[in-house]
């Protein structure tokens, strides 16, 4: 039988009920140290989530396939298609009169722009054919639909006046080669964004090493991470990143968790704590027990998590959509009304080219790219700041967060229990006594034998022998010739011995309080409590500043969560609240009106997480977070929640901007396309449309990038 059978102590991250039975003292909910057993993720493809056939196809006009393959493809035919647009705009006569040059009397030279105007066509107009024909066959007219026709109808009449069905004027071979290059120009540079917005999940992935150091016996082989298997035990040296997921069995490092947490400060980890895979030990070698593999590893749930976020559909991309859908439609009624009123007065060849330049600039690909972009790169700059949007419409609604409610153990506070006063006999010394108690707890592994043992980390233990343990007593030890003894309440009522005065403050406060006996008399107290984190002060701070009620729900006493609550700041509390509870309180505050966020460990608290309007999960990679959390904190800095609120604030204001550029500049540049300012001598040329048009979709690509300064960090 092992000591902790013998002592009733539980082992780190077992409930906590062990030490209670062994000191007679409360421990409070969540006070024994927990660990988060890290979800099941399967990752299918780091990509964009529209994806594209080889011809360029669209499943959407929303997004482009992310794929490096496809960006390069677009790239490659971008200046293909800009090398063959020279000589077809330099042997266009309507070019070369408004640039006044004069074309060669040959006559090869008629025939230039028709034939490399109808490779172009071909072949530059490929992915815009393809995407069309999906777009009827979806019924879902979109941008694909409208520059398809665009192009069709330029390319249609550009051969009728070559062959002199119509006339000449009606040549729009120079027209046709620049609506092509430009509108693959915006392609490109929309596929380049969304795959360098992909690029995080590639990034994660080349965070494993290319090898491993497996413990075999005596021998250390080299593998591949893919080759470990649970329960293998690994060498990671200094300097090298962990290759899977454990638990440290082993050694002591400094690890860089950075690209995990998003904190460039270093964390110390030892025997017994749990690291995660592509982090860096860095001053220090390691062994360490896999724990999870391949798919099961929180690097891979942070990577499903991202590409989940991103093809998952907000309120704004739905609003984007239906925005197309309706810009489609008024396209066709202007071109309608175009053809008509141009023809009615009398002018069939300007009824064309107006009708052309009004299919022609009112394409919305612009208005496309503004939300899907912005939101793929809002989740990459969150996943690179530690925060893992899971679900889109959560961090849409951020910013309307009104409460935001906060379960306390765990994530205001470290969910450990630590030693925060001692209280000596008259005419002890207190760092003595704390020596002395723990030199008793030594041996032990309980949370709070081990907040005693590190509380005297910088004073000289003396060494114990003779170390027992009395269930729902206390432990006993052999210190210095003197038996020191460490317990509750009935450690005194068994020695028929006083508490010393003043520690009925500490039990009015809810704290754990363990009396240390030298040689049966008392000698002092220990006052042990959950230790708040230092960011939770900053984080209620920053959050009543921005105009945020903040609440604390525990299922701890009245008097614990007051303690609490008082030293950080927090007015409204809900104490002795069961987890099973949780969610009514949360729906309560919901009633009150307002939107309400959660923030928990993704434990007990999932139906609370679930019911808010936002649920935060502290903790990336949890089974429960996954399932009832829209947004998962890597980190456990509750500071983190400010960031996520001040990105979706930010999100917010660059889809707006994106939205009124795209959609306001189709409704003031399609009745300038379609003439209205005739009259007073006006026309814009086609050419002139498809510039702007493009110029355009560069200003919303460009302005979502601004979203990449944004600084995520905790302040």
């Amino acid at each position: 039988m092992s000591r902790e059978d013998h002592t009733g102590h539980h082992p780190v991250g077992a409930p906590s009920t062990g030490h209670d039975h062994a000191h007679g003292a409360h421990i409070s909910e969540g006070q024994a140290a927990h660990e988060h057993h890290r979800g099941s993720a399967t990752v299918t493809e780091a990509g964009s989530p529209h994806r594209q056939d080889a011809h360029g196809g669209h499943d959407g006009h929303s997004g482009h396939g992310g794929h490096t393959g496809h960006v390069e493809r677009f790239r490659r035919l971008f200046w293909i298609m800009l090398v063959l647009a020279i000589p077809v705009v330099a042997a266009s006569a309507m070019f070369a009169m408004l640039l006044g040059y004069e074309l060669p009397d040959a006559t090869w030279s008629t025939w230039v722009s028709p034939v490399l105007g109808t490779v172009m066509f071909i072949w530059g107009g490929a992915p815009f054919l393809t995407g069309a024909a999906e777009e009827l066959r979806a019924k879902r007219p979109g941008m694909m639909l409208l520059v398809a026709l665009a192009i069709t109808v330029a390319f249609v009449a550009s051969w009728l006046a070559t062959l002199g069905v119509v006339a000449h004027g009606l040549d729009f071979w120079w027209e046709l080669a620049l609506l092509i290059v430009i509108m693959l120009l915006g392609h490109w540079i929309e596929m380049r964004s969304l795959a360098q917005t992909s690029s995080a999940l590639d990034s994660l992935a080349a965070l494993l090493p290319d090898e491993a150091e497996r413990v075999e016996g005596d021998a250390v082989v080299r593998v591949a991470p893919s080759d470990l298997t649970l329960d293998d035990v690994v060498l990671v040296r200094p300097g090298a990143r962990v290759p899977a997921d454990g638990a440290i069995i082993d050694g002591a490092a400094e690890m860089d968790e950075s690209m995990v947490t998003g904190e460039s400060r270093t964390v110390r980890r030892s025997a017994g704590d749990r690291v995660v895979a592509g982090t860096v030990a860095t001053d220090s070698a390691l062994r360490l027990r896999v724990t999870a593999v391949g798919d099961d590893t929180a690097l891979a749930g942070i990577r499903r998590l991202v590409l989940e976020a991103q093809s998952s559909t907000s309120r704004a991309q739905r609003l984007a959509d239906t925005a197309a859908a309706l810009l489609f439609w008024f396209a066709l009624g202007a071109a309608a009304v175009t053809a008509v009123v141009w023809s009615i007065a009398g002018q069939p060849d300007d009824a064309v080219i107006r009708t052309i330049t009004v299919l022609v600039i009112a394409c919305p690909h612009a208005l496309g790219l503004a939300i899907p972009l912005v939101v793929s790169i809002a989740t990459e700059r969150a996943a690179r700041g530690g925060i893992l949007v899971k679900d889109r419409l959560a961090l849409e609604s951020m910013r309307t967060v009104s409460t935001v409610v906060f379960d306390k153990t765990g994530t205001l506070t470290k969910g450990q229990p630590t030693v925060t006063e001692v209280r000596p006999a008259s005419g002890l010394d207190r760092d003595e006594i704390l020596a002395l108690a723990a030199a008793a707890e030594a041996d032990s592994e309980h949370p709070l034998a081990r907040a005693i043992v590190a509380a005297a980390s910088d004073l000289h233990v003396p060494a114990a022998a003779d170390f027992t343990s009395s269930p729902a007593v206390g432990v006993r030890a052999r210190v210095g010739g003197r038996t020191v003894e460490v317990g509750g309440p009935n450690l005194l009522r068994e020695r028929d011995v006083d508490e010393l005065d003043g520690v009925e403050q500490w039990r009015a406060e809810g704290a754990i309080i363990l009396h240390v006996l030298v040689d049966g008399r008392p000698a002092g107290a220990l006052k042990l409590a959950d230790e708040i984190r230092e960011e939770s002060r900053a984080a209620i701070r920053q959050l009543r500043h921005r105009g945020v009620d903040v609440v604390m729900i525990t299922g701890d006493a009245e008097a614990v969560a007051r303690t609490v609550a008082a030293e950080i700041g927090i007015d409204r509390v809900f104490a002795g609240v069961r987890p099973e509870d949780k969610s009514a309180r949360v729906a309560e505050l919901q009633r009150e009106g307002g939107t309400v966020a959660m923030v928990g460990d993704g434990v007990n608290d999932a139906p609370a997480l679930a019911q808010a309007d936002v649920g935060i999960a502290i903790g990336a990679g949890t089974d429960v977070a996954i399932a009832s959390a829209g947004v998962i904190l890597a980190s456990d800095d509750p500071r983190s929640v400010v960031s996520v609120i001040d990105l979706s604030a930010a999100s917010y204001r660059k889809m707006k901007q994106n939205l009124w550029w795209a959609a306001g500049y189709n409704l003031i540049a399609v009745p300038l396309a379609a003439g209205v300012l005739a009259p007073i001598g006006f026309v814009m040329p086609m050419s002139v449309g498809a510039i702007l048009m493009s110029v355009s979709t560069i200003v919303v690509a460009l302005n979502a990038q601004l979203l990449r300064r944004l600084d995520l960090r905790p302040r």
